[in-house]
């Protein structure tokens, strides 16, 4: 069996403060979240053994058997596989995800002129759940009413965390408009990172930057000793978290499709 690795340790975490409800197998775990049906990472298959991420089938064949009504695929891997085509036939896309990891307070840069920082209030939550129901749509593939009661039920969730203190949502506005925005959520003495946004027209000038010590310092104040982010192996933004104070951890790797 493979040690989990810290970004699913935070994601299961967080999954199970939200409500959601998960089986532990001999070599896989089962994550169901009844709240939110339509929420694809929630309910998923995480893989436990490395020895076994070839077995495509074994696993397609589960997921559907746990997932019948269930119109796509997502089964999480401790590592890519080494038939990455096999996964491939089965129209399933491997994407690696970098984990990043840090025991040092992650450094904060700061902001530059004409910006502002603070806690999320009611309009910035409204604002969020426009602008991610209308980025699923515009990527394609996703029955607008799903998408919409999958986005305002996972931001009413991160809501509810942030009533609790176990969560913050931090954002860096522009003359009063939202331009980039991030969460942090506390599981036991780990901090992570979730939803690290920037417009397109504000990136490059530090505002995620700003953001990560910003939530940093907050989440060390609740009794946070080290922070976790993961991100895709692909994004850009890899390099400022490792500026921020952040090195690789144990990767991980989805296997995923839509099958709509």
């Amino acid at each position: 069996m493979s040690t989990i690795s810290p970004g699913w340790e935070t994601d299961l975490a967080i999954l199970a403060l939200g409500g959601s409800v998960i089986e532990t197998f001999d070599d896989h775990l089962v994550v169901r979240t009844p709240t939110n049906p339509e929420y694809h990472w929630g309910n998923c298959l995480l893989v436990l053994d490395p020895a076994s991420v070839d077995q495509n089938e074994k696993w397609v064949e589960r997921y559907r058997s746990v997932f019948p009504n269930n119109d796509w695929i997502a089964i999480g891997l401790p590592q890519m596989p080494s038939n990455v085509a096999a996964w491939g036939k089965q129209g399933i896309t491997l994407e690696q995800l970098d984990v990043l990891s840090t025991s040092s307070l992650p450094k904060s840069q700061p902001l530059p002129d004409g910006y502002s920082s603070r806690h999320f209030d009611e309009q910035d939550w409204e604002t969020l759940t426009r602008r991610e129901i209308a980025y699923l749509l515009a990527e394609g593939g996703y029955e607008p009413a799903a998408t919409e009661a999958f986005v305002i039920e996972s931001n009413s969730s991160r809501r509810r965390l942030c009533a609790e203190g176990i969560a913050a949502w931090f954002g860096a506005y522009l003359e009063e408009e939202l331009v980039a925005s991030l969460g942090i959520v506390k599981c036991g003495t780990t901090a992570r990172y979730q939803s690290v946004e920037t417009n397109e027209a504000h990136r490059g000038k530090g505002l995620a930057s700003h953001l990560l010590g910003l939530a940093a310092s907050w989440s060390q104040k609740q009794g946070a000793k080290s922070w976790v982010i993961v991100t895709e192996e692909t994004n850009a933004a890899g390099g400022i978290y490792r500026r921020a104070g952040f090195t690789p951890d144990i990767s991980e790797v989805n296997a995923y499709k839509k099958m709509a």
